[in-house]
């Protein structure tokens, strides 16, 4: 992201859905921090709920005293959450609740199963375990990782009844010990069908495999459901990841969330209990879970699913509008809620020579020419319209609508009418400018 010039650019403050820069100008912020602002920029709720925290001088870490903080975040999301999804435990980052799920899902089988199943476009994280989970073009390094993992097509129910059929033991016994899979996949904007979804749950209740759903950026009404898996009646995974928003930009928490058999099977004795991995040093940090649990309470209150809504039926169709009348520029719109992807094309010869010009290792990815077409609107958007915005970095890496869900109908309109004038410009002439100014820095 410092190929662009406000990579260079220091943020003096930052509040609700803007940045305010040394410089004086105000930008506004449509990246969502990745998934982590639904409640935008320093939310004077949340700001007062860490002060309190702070000036009642409330106990941080002691896990032999019982914790409130905890008790209550638990209950809270048991609330929430449907079916018996309500054994919740609390490490600090998505890789690490992804971790943690699996871990659990193959102590419940008491390691007599060897194969955990993953999807093809999957992202769950960068740690040695998570990365190796992770499928994305981000994981073309083959660093050690947990064994036993195998690959199926997402979306795609035959190629998990293959995966599974394939992992079966001598005897004709299953040997998959978990499956983990994102219902929507923020970075390649593709989501599963409720037939795929209850296609699974059917097949891994059969077979007795622990179903995990990770919803670590998805979650907290983003996509206009609490969470992405809710708006499909009757269906409960087995275990339920989340981070990102959970902490509502302030807090460094994440969870993950059993239904209480799978959780009580697997460490209810005292022989096991400390075998799990929420028996960390920083498990229970006092202010992250009393952020966390004031997190949940604007998201509820708020109804900021019903807010992702609102953002989706102005965006939806505008970004549809935007797309008829350019479609030399955009090849695909898809998303829901406050998430969507614009899928960019296009590019003159121009390009041909940067790719000569700029490093070899960048002109080889095949998505060079996507990249360095996204890379030119969001430079102008930022540059000509003060607005932040960036590409994912998975599937066919395209621009990121990812507004905060405090944004409104205003910033929304906005948005629409910037991005409409920077593609009136042209892909040739945002190409022009922008590979000349990364050329010159090499030189």
């Amino acid at each position: 992201m410092t190929s662009f010039g406000f990579g260079r650019e220091l943020v003096d403050r930052a509040e609700g859905a803007y940045l305010y820069t040394r410089e004086g100008r105000q930008i506004l912020d449509f990246t969502g921090g990745v998934g982590v602002l639904n409640h935008g920029h320093n939310h004077p709720r949340l700001l007062a709920a860490r002060r309190r925290f702070q000036e009642r001088h409330r106990m941080e870490v002691h896990k032999t005293y019982f914790s409130p903080y905890i008790a209550a975040l638990s209950h809270n999301l048991a609330q929430i959450l449907p079916g018996d999804l309500n054994m919740s435990f609390f490490p600090n980052s998505g890789a690490e609740a992804v971790e943690g799920a699996v871990k659990l899902a193959y102590k419940y089988h008491g390691g007599q199963r060897g194969t955990v199943l993953r999807a093809d476009i999957a992202f769950h994280g960068k740690l040695l375990g998570s990365g190796g989970l992770t499928g994305s073009a981000q994981a073309h390094f083959a660093f050690p990782t947990i064994p036993g993992i195998r690959t199926f097509t997402y979306g795609d129910l035959e190629s998990v009844r293959e995966a599974v059929a394939s992992s079966r033991r001598t005897d004709g016994s299953c040997d998959v010990y978990a499956l983990l899979i994102e219902p929507f996949s923020a970075s390649t904007m593709q989501w599963c069908s409720p037939e795929f979804l209850s296609g699974l749950r059917e097949l891994c209740t059969a077979e007795k495999i622990i179903l995990i759903f990770d919803e670590i950026y998805t979650g907290w009404g983003k996509t206009g459901t609490m969470f992405y898996f809710m708006r499909h009646q009757d269906l409960v995974p087995d275990i339920l990841t989340t981070s990102k928003s959970f902490g509502g930009g302030k807090s460094s928490i994440s969870a993950f969330v059993a239904r209480e058999a799978v959780f009580r099977k697997a460490y209810d004795n005292m022989k096991d209990a400390l075998l799990q991995s929420t028996s960390t040093t920083y498990y229970g940090f006092g202010e992250e879970t009393a952020t966390a649990i004031e997190a949940i309470s604007i998201a509820v209150e708020d109804d900021y699913p019903g807010r992702a809504r609102q953002i989706e039926r102005l965006l939806a169709p505008g970004l549809a509008r935007i797309q008829k009348a350019h479609p030399e520029a955009i090849a695909d719109v898809r998303g829901a809620g406050a998430l969507f992807g614009v899928f960019l094309c296009g590019g003159p010869r121009l390009l041909d020579l940067a790719g000569k010009l700029l490093p070899v290792s960048v002109a080889r990815d095949p998505l060079f020419r996507t990249k360095v077409i996204t890379s030119a609107v969001i430079d102008a958007l930022h540059r000509e319209h003060g607005i932040y915005t960036y590409y994912t970095l998975n599937g066919l890496s395209p621009l990121a609508i990812s507004p905060p869900l405090v944004a409104g109908d205003t910033e929304i309109e906005y948005f629409l009418s910037a991005f409409e004038q920077v593609l009136e410009v042209g892909i040739p002439k945002l190409l022009t400018r922008f590979v000349r100014e990364q050329v010159s820095r090499l030189w």
